[in-house]
C-alpha cells in the first residue's frame, strides 16, 4: 500500500512540476527575447535617428562624422549604412554584403515612413541579429535612411544559460519531490496503518482503541472523530451488556415472581378442588388466590405500559384535578399495604389546588412512587404534600424508611434495575419496572422528577408539572 501510494504521489508531483516549469520556462525565455529585443531595438533607433539628424545639420563634415560614428558602434558591435532616395547605398563606400541591401518589401514600407524592425533572422543572414531601418522623410517622400544592425548571440547564450540553471532547478525539485513524496507516503500510510488496526481492534469487539490524532490536518479531525466514535461504540457496547444482565436477571425474577404465584394459585384451587382444605380456610384461600391473580396482572400491566411509552403508543388526556382528591384515592388503595409494615399515610395539598395531567397516569405514577416507600420503610410514615409554585405544582412524597443506597440512586430509574433483594422484603413493587415507568409518565407530561435520600434516614421524590 506504501508503494503504490508512493507512486501515486511522485507521478503528481512530477506532473505537476513538469507542466510548471515548462509554463514558466516558455514564458520566461519568451519574456527575456522580447525584453532583449526591444532594448536592442530602442538602442539601434536611438542611434539612428542620431546619426540623421547629425548627418541632416553638418553637411559640411559629413564623411569625418560618419566616420567617428562608424568606430563608437564598432566597438558595441553595431554595423550601419546609409542608403539614398533610390536605395542605394551611400555609405560605407565599401562593397557590402548583399544581406545589407533593402528588399523591395521593405523599401514599400519605408516608402510610408514607417521604420522596420527584425528580431532575428537567421536565413538572411546565418545569425542571430536585431536590424533596425529607419527612413529620412523629405515633402512626404522618402529621400534616404539608415539601416543598422546587431548580433544577438551574446544574448542568446545569456538566454541559453538562463536556461541552463533552469534545468538544474528543475533536477533539484524532482529531487525534492521524490524526497517529499516518500516522506509523506511514509508518513500517511503509517497514519492509515494506526486506523487499520484500531478498525480492526474494533471489528473484532475491542474498543479499547486510540489512533493519535495530535496532528491538525483533515486525517487529525478523523482521528478525533474515530476514537469518539470507539468510545460511543465502547460506552454502548457497555450499556448493551449492562442491560443484558439486567434483562436476564429480570427474566429470572420474573420468573420466580411468576412461578410463586402460579404455584400458589394452583396449590390453593387444587386443594379447594379436591375438598382438602377445612371449609372454613376456604375463604381465606380464595383471597390468597384472589391477591396473587392481581399481583400477576400487575407485572403484566407493567411492562405493557412500559412498552407503550418505549414505541410512543401511550396518549395521554389532560384535565385539571384536584391534587387533594388524588391525594385521599392513593391513600385509600394502599392503606392496607401501609397498614402491614405498620406504616401511616399523611397528605397534605390545599383544596383548591389543581394539576393538569392525565387521571390515570397520576394516579399510576403516585401508586408506584407510595409504593416504594412503604416497602422500604416499616413503623414509619409516608408524606404526600403538593405545594403551588410560581410555574409548576410540586408534588413531594417522603418517607422515613431504610432509604437509598448513594450508589444506587442514578440506576432507579432503569428498567430491569430492582434493588437488593435483601431490602426486598414484600410481594409489590420489586419488578424493577415501576419508577422507570414514573419517569417517562413524569415526562410525557412536560415535567421533571428528582430524588434525594440518606441511608436509614429516609426518601424524598418531587415532582415537577408545568402549569401550562
Amino acid at each position: 500500500m506504501s508503494n503504490k501510494y508512493f507512486y501515486k504521489l511522485l507521478s503528481s508531483h512530477i506532473m505537476i512540476l513538469v507542466l510548471a516549469f515548462l509554463l514558466i520556462g516558455l514564458l520566461f525565455s519568451q519574456f527575456v527575447k522580447n525584453y532583449i529585443f526591444e532594448n536592442k531595438v530602442n538602442e539601434l533607433s536611438e542611434y539612428g535617428e542620431q546619426i540623421l539628424l547629425d548627418v541632416t545639420l553638418k553637411s559640411n563634415d559629413t564623411e569625418e562624422l560618419l566616420r567617428k560614428y562608424s568606430q563608437l558602434l564598432d566597438a558595441r558591435k553595431i554595423q550601419y549604412i546609409l542608403f539614398d532616395g533610390n536605395a542605394d547605398i551611400i555609405y560605407p563606400n565599401v562593397l557590402m554584403d548583399p544581406s545589407l541591401r533593402i528588399s523591395q518589401a521593405e523599401w514599400k514600407q519605408l516608402s510610408t515612413g514607417e521604420s522596420i524592425s527584425i528580431m532575428h533572422d537567421i536565413k538572411r543572414f546565418d545569425q542571430e541579429v536585431t536590424l533596425v531601418a529607419l527612413p529620412y522623410m523629405q515633402g512626404g517622400k522618402i529621400s534616404g535612411g539608415i539601416l543598422l544592425l546587431s548580433p544577438i548571440s551574446s544574448s542568446m547564450q545569456m538566454i541559453g544559460q538562463l536556461n541552463k540553471y533552469l534545468f538544474y532547478t528543475i533536477c533539484i525539485s524532482f529531487t525534492a519531490a521524490i524526497l517529499l513524496s516518500w516522506f509523506s507516503s511514509i508518513n500517511l500510510s503509517n497514519r492509515i496503518r494506526a486506523f487499520r488496526k484500531a478498525t480492526s481492534m474494533i471489528s473484532s469487539g475491542n474498543y479499547n482503541v486510540n489512533v493519535p490524532d495530535n496532528k491538525k490536518d483533515e486525517l487529525g479531525h478523523l482521528a478525533r472523530d474515530f476514537n469518539n466514535m470507539a468510545n460511543k461504540l465502547k460506552e454502548s457496547n457497555q450499556e448493551i451488556e449492562r442491560l443484558e444482565n439486567r434483562r436476564q436477571k429480570f427474566l429470572a425474577d420474573v420468573s420466580h415472581e411468576l412461578r410463586t404465584p402460579l404455584t400458589t394459585i394452583s396449590g390453593l384451587a387444587e386443594g379447594i378442588k379436591n375438598e382438602l382444605i377445612p371449609e372454613q380456610e376456604v375463604e381465606k384461600g380464595m383471597t390468597l388466590i384472589d391477591r396473587e391473580a392481581k399481583r400477576l396482572i400487575r407485572l403484566v400491566n407493567e411492562n405493557l405500559d412500559y412498552e407503550k411509552i418505549r414505541s410512543n403508543q401511550l396518549h395521554l388526556y389532560l384535565i385539571d384535578i384536584e391534587v387533594i382528591e388524588v391525594f385521599e384515592v392513593v391513600s385509600d388503595q394502599l392503606l392496607m399495604q401501609a397498614e402491614e409494615k405498620n406504616n401511616q399515610i399523611f397528605i397534605e395539598a390545599a383544596d383548591n389546588l389543581t394539576v393538569k395531567a392525565d387521571y390515570d397516569r397520576l394516579v399510576q405514577i403516585l401508586v408506584n412512587i407510595v409504593k416504594n416507600s412503604i416497602q422500604f420503610t416499616e413503623n414509619g410514615w409516608v408524606s404526600l404534600r403538593a405545594i403551588d409554585q410560581d410555574e409548576c405544582i410540586q408534588i413531594e412524597i417522603e418517607d422515613n424508611g431504610i432509604g437509598i443506597d448513594p450508589k444506587e440512586v442514578d440506576w432507579i430509574w432503569e428498567r430491569f434495575y430492582k434493588a437488593d433483594s435483601s431490602r426486598t422484603n414484600s410481594y409489590f413493587g420489586e419488578f424493577g419496572i415501576g419508577l422507570s415507568i414514573v419517569k417517562q409518565l413524569v415526562e410525557l407530561h412536560d415535567g421533571k422528577i428528582e430524588v434525594s435520600s440518606e441511608p436509614k434516614k429516609g426518601t424524598t421524590f418531587r415532582l415537577f408539572f408545568p402549569k401550562k
